[in-house]
């Protein structure tokens, strides 16, 4: 028999899944609603010392003490934090984890992180304020819960129930990091995607062909996916579908993603075993060739995107590490007693903290910089700090000291620099469209997220350059790329931005790369490609050197 432990997110105990657990228990499943430590009516249970691990013992007790074979665990927002903390310490009782509307936490994150209310991530990271001192947070007031996830086909009464039961978050559960052995990265994982609330199979394929490094985890045999059409309070909207989509859940139904299979073509002229010389001829076929070539057309396929060579091959040039700062100089002969423009890099994300190499590091960004500065400007590349989506103002932050540092120095020219974002770092581009300085001379993107993508709620509403647009604005060009093949989410942000601008009076320069995936530089390298990407600096250096 199955058993299923439910464990819901913040400011609510098991009363949320009544309905839920009729409709397992009416299944023959065996179902426990789980209400924690502090929580619903073990409100008055909390001490100041309640925090994650508190909660990872009340389901380590409660899963020692179920007599059925197959246990699954269902974390819903904040409750995935403690349903991993005891999947790690009683692997051998879980068959399988359920991620409901909810993104998998990493060993060492803490729930805050992926807290969506700005408001309250800024209220628990002040080591001065009230959460230092083991304070609860407080729900939502009426009208403030769409701030924690959709509430999108949730009845005006299951609504009102909620607000009226809804108890204080204890500060220590969100704030104390969640500790993994390891011991349960093995088990399945089922993530049920709201879809109501921006997630969807199609945006995890898109960030798993696309996105950065460490989703494409999201790709691994065990873990696989269904979808629900409503909002992140699936136990309340629509709680009989909900007991219906589990019980597939616990029988391994789901749709799995699968990792891009490209291999860069210069891995394939590799393997042919032909090289290229810079005349374009073709070097003769070596000794080995046949053996080498299973061996490395396997290695090509294996490479990372983010690791594949740039598109183009240009010169090295002198870099000077500043910080996060790189700075890619012109040739020291060329470059003289004149400062030269600057172009600054902004990568996109969010980015691992600890990945490696980091942005500024890779393949990708490596190339623009010593291109730019093979073209008589100093090509500049920053690792900010967008390790989570509510990360924004402090990747924001370490993009304005980039540019101050940069427009500081001597051999720069501080009236004449642009910024150039790729991917989703492009949500930064807000701040510098809004009021753009007069030393910015052209913002160039590159298949670019102008708006945050569906489900990524935990953006703050400043990062929104189709919104930011207005008669000001006029004042910087901007040099677009778009991918022919973008995904629809991405696009979407684009054609509004569009509209914004031509609205606003925006001179946009369009570089279209029609058989183009997002990140084409890496999965496309391609002559279209290749002449896309130099046409499209050719526009930015023609505005810096007007």
């Amino acid at each position: 028999m199955t058993a299923f432990v439910l464990v819901s997110g913040p400011f609510t105990g098991g009363w949320v899944w009544e309905e839920t657990v009729r409709g397992l228990r009416a299944a023959g499943a065996e179902a426990y609603p789980v209400t924690l430590t502090g929580m619903g009516d073990r409100r008055d249970d909390a001490g100041s010392g309640t925090d994650l691990g508190t909660h990872v013992e009340d389901l380590v007790r409660l899963v020692d003490g179920i007599a059925a074979t197959d246990v699954v665990l269902v974390g819903h927002g904040y409750g995935l934090h403690p349903v991993l903390g005891a999947a790690d310490r009683r692997p051998e009782r879980v068959a399988r984890i359920v991620a409901l509307d909810t993104a998998l936490p990493q060993d060492g994150e803490a729930a805050v992180r992926s807290v969506p209310d700005p408001e309250v991530r800024a209220w628990l990271a002040d080591p001065a304020g009230p959460g230092a001192d083991g304070a609860s947070v407080p729900p939502p007031e009426r009208g403030g819960w769409p701030r924690w996830g959709s509430t999108e086909g949730v009845p005006a009464e299951a609504l009102e129930r909620l607000e009226r039961l809804a108890v204080p978050q204890p500060a220590g559960t969100l704030t104390r990091p969640l500790c993994l052995t390891g011991a349960a990265s093995a088990l399945p994982v089922t993530g049920v995607l709201c879809t109501g609330n921006g997630s969807s199979i199609d945006l995890v394929q898109m960030l798993v062909e696309s996105g950065p490094p460490q989703f494409r985890a999201l790709a691994d045999a065990r873990v696989c996916f269904l979808e629900l059409a409503t909002g992140h309070w699936p136990m309340l909207s629509v709680p009989g579908e909900l007991a219906m989509t589990l019980l597939r859940a616990a029988a391994g139904e789901g749709h799995r993603v699968k990792a891009p299979e490209r291999v860069h073509e210069g891995a394939d002229e590799r393997a042919d075993g032909v090289g290229r010389r810079t005349d374009g001829s073709a070097d003769e076929p070596t000794a080995g060739t046949a053996d080498r070539r299973v061996d490395e057309r396997a290695h090509a396929a294996e490479v990372p995107t983010h690791l594949l060579p740039f598109l183009l091959d240009p010169p090295e040039a002198s870099r000077e590490r500043r910080g996060r700062v790189d700075l890619h100089l012109p040739d020291a002969d060329d470059l003289g007693d004149r400062p030269r423009p600057a172009v600054v890099f902004v990568h996109g994300g969010p980015i691992a903290p600890d990945q490696r190499p980091t942005p500024r590091d890779s393949p990708f960004f490596l190339g623009y910089g010593r291109y730019a500065a093979s073209l008589g400007v100093v090509g500049v590349t920053v690792d900010h700090r967008l390790h989570g989506l509510a990360d924004y103002p402090r990747a924001a932050e370490d993009l304005a000291e980039a540019v101050g540092l940069v427009r500081a120095d001597p051999r720069v020219d501080g009236d004449r620099v642009a910024l150039w974002f790729f991917s989703t770092g492009a949500l930064l581009a807000a701040d510098w469209l809004a009021a753009p300085p007069s030393w910015l001379r052209c913002v160039a993107a590159n298949y670019p997220a102008f708006a945050p993508l569906p489900g990524w709620g935990g953006v703050e509403a400043r990062f929104r350059p189709v919104d930011v647009l207005g008669p000001e604005s006029a004042a910087v060009p901007v040099v677009l790329t778009r991918a022919g093949r973008e995904h629809p989410a991405f696009a979407a942000t684009v054609q509004d931005f569009l509209d914004a601008a031509a609205e606003n009076g925006v001179e946009v320069d369009l570089v279209d790369v029609p058989l183009g995936h997002h990140g084409f530089e890496l999965t496309d390298p391609t002559d279209a490609s290749r002449a896309a990407v130099e046409r499209a600096m050719r526009s930015v250096l023609r505005r810096l050197r007007a």
